[in-house]
C-alpha cells in the first residue's frame, strides 16, 4: 500500500509539534492539520486523527511552565486542556466545512473484546457519516497500569482497530536516522525500513520536555502497525504539506513497510489490545512446536504460571529464558494450569473433564510475539 493508494490514513500528532514556544497550544499547528486533512478528505482520503496536546494545553491554560509529574497532577491538568484542544481542532475543522467528533480512549477501552468491537463499530459508523474522528487518551480517569502511556502506540492500536491503509506519525525530527542527529553531524535519515527489529537498537527517548514518547515509543508503534499488514511514516510536522503534493516516491520521511504475513482480526487484539493476566512458563520442546511448527500449548510442555487467571482469560506465555513468545486466550484458570502442568492431555481430560479441549490454548486463540 503506497501513499497514493491510501483510501484511509490514521494522523498522529504529538505535543512537541502542538506546542507554542511561549506556552499553550500553538493555533498555526492546529490550523495546518485541519487544512492538511481537509485537502485529503476532498481526494477521497478518509481520516481519523490521533492527537496528544490536552497536557501541553492546560499548562498554557494555567500558566505552567513544568510539566507535572505525578499521575493526579497530569490528569488534573489534562482535565483543563482537554476541552480547549477538541474546541480548537472543531473550530479549525469547521472553517473547511468538516465536523470533528472527540473520542476519549483508555486501555480498558481495548482491552476488552467488547469494548474493542464497540469502539471500532463507533469510529467506523462516524466515518460513514464524514465526521473526522479526534482521538486522545483519557488521562483523566485512566491509572497508571492501564494507561497506553504515549499515543505512538495508542495510534498503531487505532491503526489496526479502523483497518487503515496507512499510520502517518508526525514528529520534530525529519525520521527515523542511524544516529542521533542532534549529537552526530554523520548520521544519516533512513528513508524506508523493511524489519523493524533490525533498526530498534538506533532509538532513543524522548526528545523535549512536552513529549512523553520518543523514537522507541515510534518504533515501537511501527511493529505493532507493520504487524498488522499497515504501513507507517515518520514525518517530520514542517513537511506535512507534503502529503498533498507528493509522488510515487512520497514525502521524504521513513516508511516502514509492512510485514507480508499480517495479523488479522482476533489476532490482533489478543497481541496488542487485550491486557494479559499472567504468563506461561514453557521447555524448550514445547517453545519450538509453537513457534516453529504452528501447535497449540498443551500441558506437558509446561513448567510454571506466575500471577492469576480464570479461563478463558489472556496470558503470556514465555520460553525458559523468561522471553514472551507468545500470548493467548487460555483454557484452564492458573490453578488448573498448575494442577496439570507435565502432564499428557489424556490425563488433563480424566482431572478436568469439563473443559471443551485437550489444549491449554488452542493455536487459533495464540498470537506469536516473536519472528516467525
Amino acid at each position: 500500500m503506497t501513499l497514493l493508494e491510501a483510501r484511509r490514513v490514521v494522523i498522529k500528532i504529538g505535543s512537541s509539534s502542538l506546542n507554542h514556544p511561549e506556552g499553550g497550544l500553538d493555533d498555526q499547528a492546529i490550523s495546518e492539520i485541519a487544512s492538511v486533512i481537509a485537502s485529503l478528505k476532498q481526494r477521497g482520503v478518509e481520516c481519523i486523527l490521533v492527537t496528544s496536546g490536552a497536557v501541553a494545553a492546560g499548562m498554557g491554560q494555567l500558566g505552567l511552565q513544568m510539566r507535572p509529574r505525578d499521575l493526579a497532577s497530569k490528569q488534573a491538568v489534562a482535565a483543563v486542556g482537554q476541552g480547549v484542544l477538541i474546541e480548537r481542532y472543531a473550530r479549525n475543522l469547521e472553517h473547511h466545512g468538516l465536523v470533528g467528533a472527540q473520542i476519549l480512549l483508555s486501555r480498558i477501552d481495548l482491552a476488552q473484546a467488547s469494548h474493542y468491537q464497540n469502539a471500532q463499530n463507533t469510529l467506523e459508523k462516524l466515518l460513514r457519516l464524514h465526521v473526522v474522528p479526534i482521538i486522545n487518551e483519557n488521562d483523566t480517569v485512566a491509572v497508571e497500569e492501564l494507561c497506553f502511556g504515549d499515543n505512538d502506540t495508542l495510534s498503531a492500536l487505532v491503526a489496526g482497530l479502523v483497518r487503515a491503509d496507512l499510520l502517518i506519525i508526525l514528529t520534530d525530527v525529519d525520521g527515523l536516522y542511524t544516529a542521533n542527529p542532534k549529537k552526530d553531524s554523520l548520521a544519516q535519515l533512513i528513508e524506508e525500513v523493511s524489519e523493524v527489529s533490525a533498526v530498534e537498537s538506533m532509538a532513543s527517548g524522548a526528545g523535549t520536555a512536552m513529549g512523553t514518547g520518543g523514537m522507541v515509543t515510534k518504533l515501537r508503534a511501527a511493529k505493532i502497525a507493520t504487524r498488522f499488514g499497515i504501513g507507517m511514516l515518520l514525518l517530520n510536522f514542517s513537511r506535512i504539506r507534503e502529503l498533498l503534493n507528493f509522488t510515487e516516491e512520497g514525502p521524504k520521511g521513513t516508511y516502514f513497510q509492512p510485514v507480508k504475513h499480517r495479523l488479522a482480526g482476533r489476532k490482533r487484539w489478543i497481541a496488542y489490545a487485550g491486557l494479559s493476566e499472567g504468563s506461561i512458563q514453557v521447555d524448550a520442546g514445547a517453545a519450538k512446536a509453537l513457534v516453529e511448527e504452528g501447535k497449540s500449548l498443551l500441558a506437558k510442555g509446561i513448567i510454571t504460571t506466575e500471577g492469576t487467571w480464570e479461563r478463558k482469560e489472556l496470558v503470556r506465555i514465555t520460553n525458559v529464558q523468561g522471553e514472551e513468545i507468545a500470548r493467548g486466550v487460555v483454557e484452564l484458570s492458573r490453578d488448573e494450569v498448575q494442577t496439570v502442568k507435565g502432564l499428557h492431555s489424556e490425563k488433563l481430560l480424566q482431572i478436568i473433564p469439563d473443559v471443551d479441549c485437550e489444549e491449554v490454548i488452542h493455536r487459533d486463540n495464540m498470537t506469536l510475539m516473536v519472528d516467525e
